[in-house]
């Protein structure tokens, strides 16, 4: 599966005897995105290229809450990656748990697809000193302004 983007644009359909439920792959991805956000330990979603332009995506108030998470849907089935910064000192082997979990809960609860793997890949570590750089007129932050 290719990193941050939402893979083909299908959708997941069911077929009850009250009508037809359609849900985009788009979705799946933005709900997996806010699971993912909510876990502590979890500095951002994406790699460098994607946090770039989320960052003028944030300036300007139009967040992709599916930046950094690629899903693969099936008939009744996900499969999810998800690339992410996590916060100086933490685990990451417990942060990767703690989004496998929270991306698979808020799947199977809010769309009701069962979900085969959420792979996670840790592809920078947020140190808050960053943050001072970025406050001094270096670094992204004070490009982008």
């Amino acid at each position: 599966m290719a990193n941050a983007t939402v893979t083909p644009v299908t959708a997941t359909i069911s077929t009850t005897e009250s009508g037809t439920t359609v849900i985009n792959d788009g979705v799946i991805a933005k709900v997996a995105g806010i699971a993912a956000r909510e876990v502590p330990g979890v500095h951002a979603l994406g790699g460098g290229a994607a946090r770039a332009f989320g960052a003028i995506r944030d300036a300007i108030n139009t967040t992709d809450l599916g930046q950094g998470i690629s899903v693969e849907v099936g008939e009744k089935q996900v499969a999810v990656d998800v690339t992410l910064v996590a916060d100086y000192p933490v685990a990451l082997q417990d942060v990767a748990e703690r989004v496998r979990a929270a991306v698979t809960t808020a799947i199977q609860t809010l769309v009701g697809m069962d979900v085969t793997e959420v792979n996670i890949t840790v592809n920078d570590v947020h140190i808050p000193s960053d943050d001072d750089t970025a406050d001094t007129g270096s670094g992204i932050g004070a490009r982008i302004q």
